[in-house]
């Protein structure tokens, strides 16, 4: 069963930097496209950025030159380095394991970020 816990969320201001991480177990890690979410009350979760097993990185618009998605294979953990934080990156922050673009495994707990302004 996949389990996913995220970590390292909290409140922070504009400007400011964060680094969450999500630990995965229950899957076969090194070989999975593994994502970082982000949720906002009243919309739909996005895509932040995503990783594949070979390390190539996509990143959604807002986050580019600001996030850094990472992985360590070793501890079965992905990484999301955040700096330059607006306001607008405020939510429940998830990651998940991704097949064909969809989000495939049962979701996490989440970690709350706040920016203030």
């Amino acid at each position: 069963q996949v389990q996913l816990v995220e970590s390292g969320g909290g409140l922070v201001q504009a400007g400011g930097s964060l680094r969450l991480s999500c630990a995965a177990s229950g899957i076969i890690f090194s070989s999975r496209v593994m994502a970082w979410y982000r949720q906002v009350p009243g919309k739909q979760r996005e895509v932040v950025a995503s990783i594949t097993s070979g390390g190539n990185t996509m990143y959604g618009d807002s986050v580019k030159g600001r996030f850094a998605i990472s992985r360590d294979n070793a501890k079965n953990a992905v990484y999301l380095q955040m700096n330059s934080l607006k306001p607008e990156d405020t939510g429940v922050y998830y990651c998940n394991t991704i097949v064909l673009n969809r989000p495939v495994s049962k979701w996490g707990q989440g970690t709350q970020v706040t920016v203030s302004s």
